[in-house]
């Protein structure tokens, strides 16, 4: 029911018409997401007091860009806050301007100053909370929640040692995790830097996938060939296990006879590798091949010579085929002539002829050639130069000295 105006109340009107219009002002925009159903001529306030009106409201892209103006007593600091809100359930929509919270103010809030869409924002609207409501209590959540909270109770039910378990070796888990955070990190960063090197040679990793195309058309074009090589060497290898079982028994036999002669080469030792050495050079050693030289042998002889035997020799019985060798010299003779040493020796025996006396002191002749294990040939009949010595025929028989 409306109620007439008094004359007190209209000349109070007129009044504030008045101050205002002779008041000045200053103006202030700013930007939102939605300004919802904000009309020009809506309230501006601060504390839930009315400090201007809004001038204009025009599309800034898809945004909303509100022009207000302030009068000029109105001081708020530069970094103010704007919100849309509503007087009531079913009021009007107005601007609450307000200081920033959590955060103290700076500067004055001047004409032409822009209050940016971070600091701006709108409240729930009356619609969207009876939207939720009803969602709420129309079953929308409700009956969802609490089978899952019956389901989650059936399922923990009598597991409560094992559910703790669980949360003990998850918090390790974790926990281990946690401990090794910068292991994790350096190999995130690792696989990053990895990552990166092969981004910079992807034309090299290109260009190698292409040249392995060739190759993979050859092998996808055998395929098939390739397939029946497998099935064969399936059935080779069935074949080989039936061929190793029917054979074990033989097998192991023929590893036992086996088993004395590996023993015997144990036993050898180092003999048989010497052996098989000088079988290679059969029937001379092996430090033989240093004196062969082509067709050529170089052979170091020690000739050793008795005057008196030779001599007495040619006297009995010139046809007397050979003298005694002497002992067989050493098998690896040295390129030194040793001294042949005099020795009281019995005097050959010639068939048919007079025995020369074994006289003390008197050495018998013997010829040895360094050979190894080759025999010295017979030489009958050999005239080998005497020295001249005036000792007398009987000088020989009387211990006459050596040349």
């Amino acid at each position: 029911m409306k109620r007439p105006l008094t004359a007190a109340m209209a000349v109070l009107l007129i009044i504030t018409a008045g101050g205002c219009g002779r008041s000045s002002s200053y103006e202030v925009t700013a930007t939102f997401a939605d300004v919802l159903d904000l009309v020009p001529r809506s309230a501006v306030r601060v504390n839930d007091v009315t400090v201007g009106s809004v001038e204009e409201i025009k599309l800034d892209g898809w945004r909303a860009r509100v022009r207000m103006s302030l009068d000029s007593g109105v001081r708020l600091p530069a970094n103010v806050t704007a919100e849309l809100r509503q007087s009531s359930l079913l009021g009007e929509k107005f601007v609450s301007l307000a200081p920033p919270v959590g955060e103290p103010g700076t500067g004055n809030l001047a004409d032409g100053a822009h209050i940016p869409i971070e600091r701006t924002g709108r409240t729930a609207e009356v619609e969207e909370v009876l939207a939720a409501l009803g969602l709420l209590l129309n079953g929308g959540g409700l009956a969802q929640l609490r089978t899952v909270n019956a389901e989650l109770g059936k399922a923990l039910k009598g597991r409560s040692p094992a559910v703790n378990d669980l949360l003990t070796r998850l918090d390790t888990l974790i926990g281990g995790l946690d401990a090794q955070k910068a292991d994790i990190t350096r190999a995130i960063d690792a696989l990053d830097s990895l990552s990166g090197r092969l981004a910079g040679e992807k034309e090299t990793i290109g260009r190698a996938l292409d040249a392995a195309d060739p190759g993979l058309a050859v092998l996808a074009d055998q395929r098939a060939q390739l397939t029946e090589a497998l099935t064969a060497l399936s059935d080779l290898s069935t074949v080989g296990t039936r061929v190793i079982d029917e054979s074990r028994d033989a097998t192991l036999a023929s590893l036992a006879e086996l088993r004395p002669i590996l023993t015997q080469l144990v036993k050898a030792g180092d003999d048989l590798p010497q052996a098989l050495n000088f079988l290679l050079t059969y029937p001379f050693p092996a430090n033989v091949q240093g004196p062969i030289t082509a067709n050529f042998v170089n052979l170091h002889a020690t000739l050793e010579l008795d005057a008196a035997v030779v001599l007495a020799n040619l006297l009995v019985n010139p046809d007397v085929g050979a003298m005694e060798p002497s002992e067989p010299a050493d098998p690896a003779p040295d390129n030194r002539t040793k001294p042949s040493t005099p020795a009281t020796t019995t005097p050959p025996v010639v068939p048919g002829g007079p025995q020369l006396p074994n006289v003390p002191g008197v050495p018998l002749p013997s010829i040895s050639v360094g050979i190894p294990g080759v025999p010295l040939p017979t030489l009958p009949g050999l005239p080998l130069p005497l020295p001249t010595r005036d000792c007398g025929p009987l000088g020989l028989l009387t211990g006459c000295d050596q040349p």
